[in-house]
């Protein structure tokens, strides 16, 4: 009689059918993720997977904490230097001659104090200077640390005789500057000037 058998190892070609369309009927096999992890690396357990989310809650909470600290250092860079009692301002100008913020010294508007009996341009010229470096140097600084000066004059035919009085000031290259005509200035003043000057 002749046997059906298949020789020993081997899957009938009935059977292989069956179990092949066995599996097609159920659908294509969902593939689970599987865990990477670089060599010589620790094994990522739930803690320290949780540590980044940590790590980013406690900088945004310790923030404000550092807000002051930070508000006061900025704070401490910086130097006000009274302006000086009188004039158009009063006794108590509201506002500071000079602020020293790092190493950058702003210097307030200060005019040449009003018109004298028989003044001149570079007479007015010479005293709001002389006002100028005297906020300059009260921050500690120099007149050839000046990098940018801005003039307001009531006349503009006081040009030539301002800027000759101007150069005597500055041992180096001048600053940056603009002058600038105007209509008039408090008290009667030719000239009022300002500036930032950076200390070396």
């Amino acid at each position: 009689m002749l046997s059906l058998a298949a020789p020993r190892g081997q899957i009938p070609a009935a059977n292989r059918y069956q179990r092949s369309s066995s599996r097609e009927m159920q659908g294509p096999r969902r593939l689970e993720p599987v865990p990477v992890r670089l060599i010589g690396s620790a094994p990522q357990t739930r803690e320290s997977q949780m540590k980044p989310g940590l790590l980013i809650a406690a900088v945004v909470a310790l923030a404000p904490l550092a807000a002051p600290g930070a508000a006061q250092a900025a704070e401490a860079d910086r130097t006000h230097f009274p302006a000086a009692p009188g004039g158009p301002a009063g006794a108590t100008p509201p506002y500071s001659a000079a602020v020293l913020a790092g190493k950058t010294l702003y210097v307030a508007g200060t005019t040449d104090g009003g018109a004298r009996p028989g003044d001149t341009g570079a007479a007015a010229a010479r005293r709001v200077l002389d006002n100028v470096k005297r906020s300059v140097e009260a921050g500690g600084a120099t007149m050839d640390d000046l990098v940018w000066v801005q003039i307001f004059s009531s006349d503009l035919a006081d040009y030539a005789a301002f800027n000759e009085v101007y150069r005597t000031y500055f041992k180096g290259p001048a600053p940056a500057r603009a002058y600038l005509g105007v209509d008039h200035l408090l008290g009667g003043a030719k000239f009022e000037v300002m500036g930032v000057a950076v200390k070396r």
